[in-house]
C-alpha cells in the first residue's frame, strides 16, 4: 500500500511541474564534464589516441553493430583505462571496416602496380595483401587491450613516485583531497592524468567523497598493481589515526611497501624473462642473419623453375622486410606488456634551458638559426633520400636508353639487362639496373629509412 501511494505522489507531483514549467522539464539531467579535466587532456593525451577514438566513432556510426555483453565488459575496462571516449561497438566495426578496405584497394593497388610498370599481374601478391587484411581484424581488436597495457606500464613506472609524493605531502598537512592535487601537479603524464581524473570525478559528484572517487580509481588496479592499491589504502588510513607516531609510521609503512613489492615483481619478471628473449633473438636477430645466407640461395633455386627472379625477390622481401619485422615488434610487446612497476625516470626536456635541443637547430650564421621539428626534418630526409634511391628507376622511365657507362662499355653504372627466358628484349622490356651505382643509390632509401625510425 505505501508503494502505491508513493507512485501516486509521485505522478501527480510530476503532472504539476509539467504544468507549470512545461513538457520538457522532467528529464535525465546531462552528463556533467569538468572544463579543466577536458583542456588538460587535450594538452596531454597522445595525438594518435584521438585519431582512434575518431576513427572508432566514424566506424560505429557506419556498421552499427552489436558486442556481446561479457567481451563489451571486458573492452570497456580497457577504453576506460587510456580514458579513450569510445565504444565496444565502434572497436569491433573499425576493425571490420578498416581491414576491408584494405583488403580492396590493397588488392586492386597489388595488382595495378606490375601492370603500370610493365611486368606480369602477381596474383600471390594480390592473395598475401588480402591475407594481411584478415590478419588486421583480430590485430585492431586487440588495440584497445595493448592501449591499456601500455597506459598502465607508463602509469606503473610513476606509482613509486605518487606513494612518495602523497606520503610527502601528508606528513605535514593530513589532508588527502590537497595530497592528490600535489601528486597530480608533480607527476607527469598519465599518471597525472588519472589523479586529476580522481579529482573532477568528485567535484562533479560522480561520487560523494575524495575516498570513494579514489578507491573508484584503485578498482581498476587490483589486478595489475596490488602493492599500489595497498600503499595508497595506508595512505588513506593515516587519516583516522589519532596519534601522530601512528600517523607517520603507517605513512612509512606505505612507502616501505610499494618499493619491496615493485623489487620483488621485477625480480620474478627478470627471471621469467629467459625463454621470451631467447625466442625475440632467434626471430630478430639469428633467423634475419641466417636468411641473408639462405635467401640468395632459394631466389636462385625458385628462377631455375621458369619463374621471374625479379617477382620471387618480391615475394620473399615482403615476407622477410615487412611480415618478420612485424612479427617481432608483436611478440616485443606482449613480452613489454607484461612488465611490472619500475621506477619512473624524469624528462629533462622540460627542463627551460634544454628545452630548444628537442628540435634540429640549423645554425645559418652567428644569430641565425633556424629551429625545426625533428619529424618534418626527418620527413624532409626521407623525402630526398627517396627521390635518390629511385633516381635510376625515374631515369630509365624517362629515358629508356638512358645509361651512365665508360668509352669502352666495360662498366655500366646502372646496367638494366633482359630476363633470361628472353635473352633479346626489346629496352622497353628490360629489367634492372643491377650496376654498381644503382645498387648504391638504392642503399640511400635504406639510409633514410633509418633515419626516419
Amino acid at each position: 500500500m505505501e508503494q502505491d501511494e508513493y507512485k501516486r505522489l509521485l505522478e501527480k507531483y510530476k503532472e504539476k511541474v509539467k504544468e507549470e514549467f512545461g513538457e520538457h522539464a522532467i528529464s535525465k539531467p546531462a552528463k556533467i564534464t569538468s572544463k579543466e579535466y577536458t583542456e588538460f587532456k587535450e594538452e596531454l593525451y597522445p595525438a594518435r589516441y584521438s585519431w582512434y577514438e575518431k576513427a572508432g566513432n566514424f566506424s560505429g556510426e557506419v556498421l552499427k553493430l552489436k558486442v556481446d555483453a561479457s567481451k563489451a565488459g571486458v573492452m570497456q575496462k580497457d577504453l576506460d583505462t587510456c580514458h579513450l571516449n569510445t565504444t565496444p561497438a565502434g572497436v569491433i566495426s573499425f576493425s571490420i571496416l578498416a581491414p576491408l578496405l584494405v583488403m580492396v584497394f590493397g588488392s586492386l593497388i597489388a595488382y595495378a602496380l606490375p601492370v603500370l610498370f610493365g611486368l606480369p599481374s602477381m596474383f600471390p601478391l594480390v592473395a598475401l595483401v588480402a591475407f594481411g587484411g584478415l590478419l588486421m581484424i583480430p590485430a585492431l581488436r586487440s588495440i584497445p587491450k595493448f592501449m591499456a597495457n601500455t597506459w598502465r606500464m607508463k602509469a606503473s613506472n610513476q606509482m613509486v613516485q605518487s606513494i612518495l609524493y602523497l606520503v610527502t605531502y601528508m606528513r605535514h598537512t593530513s589532508n588527502l583531497e590537497r595530497a592528490i592535487e600535489f601528486a597530480a601537479d608533480h607527476l607527469d603524464s598519465p599518471l597525472s592524468l588519472d589523479f586529476r581524473k580522481i579529482l573532477w570525478d568528485a567535484e562533479t559528484q560522480k561520487y560523494s567523497t575524495i575516498r570513494d572517487s579514489a578507491n573508484a580509481y584503485l578498482e581498476s588496479w587490483k589486478e595489475a598493481n596490488q602493492e599500489f592499491v595497498e600503499a595508497f589504502h595506508l595512505v588513506e588510513s593515516s587519516l583516522f589515526e589519532p596519534s601522530e607516531d601512528r600517523r607517520l609510521s603507517l605513512l612509512d609503512k606505505a612507502l616501505d611497501v610499494i618499493l619491496n613489492g615493485t623489487y620483488e615483481n621485477m625480480l620474478h619478471y627478470a627471471h621469467s624473462l629467459q625463454s621470451p628473449i631467447n625466442m625475440l633473438n632467434m626471430l630478430g636477430i639469428i633467423l634475419p642473419i641466417l636468411g641473408l645466407v639462405i635467401l640468395p640461395l632459394v631466389v636462385s633455386f625458385m628462377s631455375g623453375g621458369g619463374s621471374s627472379p625479379f617477382i620471387s625477390a618480391i615475394y620473399i622481401s615482403v615476407l622477410y622486410n615487412v611480415g618478420l619485422p612485424i612479427g617481432v615488434f608483436y611478440l616485443g610487446k606482449v613480452i613489454l606488456s607484461k612488465r611490472p612497476t619500475g621506477y619512473g625516470a624524469t624528462d629533462i626536456g622540460e627542463n627551460p634551458a634544454v628545452r630548444r635541443f628537442r628540435n634540429v637547430n640549423l645554425n645559418l650564421g652567428k644569430k641565425l638559426v633556424i629551429s625545426i621539428n625533428p619529424l618534418y626534418f626527418s620527413m624532409m630526409v626521407l623525402l630526398v633520400g627517396v627521390i635518390i634511391g629511385f633516381s635510376p628507376l625515374i631515369l630509365h622511365s624517362i629515358d629508356k636508353n638512358f645509361e651512365i657507362q665508360d668509352e669502352e662499355g666495360t662498366f655500366k653504372f646502372l646496367d638494366y639487362i633482359c630476363p633470361p627466358e628472353n635473352p633479346n628484349c626489346d629496352i622497353a622490356k628490360k629489367l634492372g639496373p643491377y650496376g654498381v651505382g644503382g645498387t648504391l643509390m638504392s642503399l640511400v632509401v635504406i639510409a633514410a629509412l633509418q633515419e626516419r625510425d
